[in-house]
């Protein structure tokens, strides 16, 4: 356990009728106004609810939103694109079935509770308003172009082409801020940092998402142990031996680090593991992998430094947000003008152009 209260011990049981009374939540890194909200939403199954959208508030309901089609689906449900019928906006709900098993409840809240007091955070996904439809939980949440994952598999597979380092740059910063913002705000480390979970928009945004198993800092330190996707974990989080002392947000620069390499170079870093113990014997006991240049791309000193700092075996010597902010290769991408906008554009209309079945 990690310390902080079990909220885990909460049934919010979809197919039950709301308690008579509020269970007591105590959360001091959170706005407790926000987090009674989210409760009561929960709890009461409302049928409608009040979207925030650039300032302004919409009462809607499930009604109010045309279906545009699946975009993504997983374990908890769908996430559908949706436009709203007053504001015109389009946006991603994510659909909550009212079958999902307690631990997806739990992870649900925790989202919920990230997500609604980020909105000053425009390195996270911003959070419109939800409401429940048959007693489905329905989310509506700012609609995203696509995933780093899918972006670099796009450019380095099918185009054959690399992504800039400019553009590599400012997902860095981008993905720090993110992190420094759910550290220094909301004692949280995000426990899940990978490609799929990075998000960019039409816009050039590059913003982080999927909050469900992040973790609250005791003291600045995290211990659940099995959370998160296993690949990307650090080694302290893996080392049996190190593991059960907890680890802090330089876990989450290890995972940041090995997603660099993975969107920089076009895939993972490490090989396929047969088993944990291939895991544990080459993360723990090896060399780190690094991102180095090739015959396709030349990196700049400043990009390799930064991104294989990230992925320093020993831990305490490992940098943490503030330092990293301090990086020249951060330093230098936040004061340019970087064109993402216009290079994900370029990067649309070659694929576009891709003959059929490539």
């Amino acid at each position: 356990m990690d310390g902080r209260p079990d909220r885990g011990k909460l049934s919010l049981n979809f197919m039950q009728s709301a308690p008579s009374t509020k269970p007591k939540v105590p959360s001091p890194s959170f706005s407790e106004t926000n987090k009674s909200y989210s409760l009561h939403l929960l709890q009461s199954r409302k049928t409608t609810g009040t979207l925030n959208i650039k300032g302004q508030t919409y009462t809607y309901s499930a009604e109010d939103l045309i279906d545009h089609g699946e975009i993504g689906r997983g374990s908890f449900g769908t996430v559908s694109k949706m436009l709203h019928r007053e504001s015109g906006l389009e946006m991603a709900v994510k659909r909550i079935r009212s079958t999902v098993d307690e631990r997806e409840q739990k992870h649900l809240l925790k989202e919920l509770d990230i997500v609604m007091n980020s909105g000053d955070c425009p390195y996270i996904v911003m959070f419109y308003g939800a409401l429940f439809k048959e007693g489905d939980c329905w989310i509506c949440m700012e609609l995203m172009s696509t995933s780093l994952e899918k972006l670099y598999k796009t450019v380095h597979h099918r185009l054959h082409e690399t992504i800039p380092e400019d553009i590599i740059g400012r997902i860095g910063l981008s993905v720090v801020k993110a992190l420094d913002y759910l550290k220094r705000k909301l004692k949280i480390i995000h426990r899940d940092v990978k490609p799929s979970n990075m998000l960019v928009d039409d816009a050039g945004y590059i913003k982080l998402c999927d909050f469900g198993i992040s973790g609250h800092l005791v003291d600045s330190i995290a211990r659940t142990r099995d959370a998160g996707c296993q690949p990307y974990m650090a080694p302290e989080r893996i080392d049996p031996l190190t593991a059960k002392l907890g680890y802090d947000i330089r876990s989450d620069v290890w995972s940041l680090g090995i997603s660099l390499i993975e969107i920089a170079a076009g895939r993972f870093p490490f090989p396929n593991w047969n088993s944990i113990f291939d895991q544990l014997s080459e993360v723990v006991n090896g060399v780190a992998p690094k991102l180095v240049n090739n015959a396709n791309i030349n990196f700049s000193e400043n990009c390799l430094h930064f991104v294989n700092s990230c992925l320093t075996k020993e831990v305490k010597d490992r940098p943490k947000y503030a330092e990293l902010l301090l990086h020249p290769f951060l330093k230098e991408n936040e004061s340019r003008n970087i064109d993402v906008t216009g290079w994900l554009r370029r990067i649309k209309l070659s694929v576009e152009e891709l003959p059929d079945g490539k």
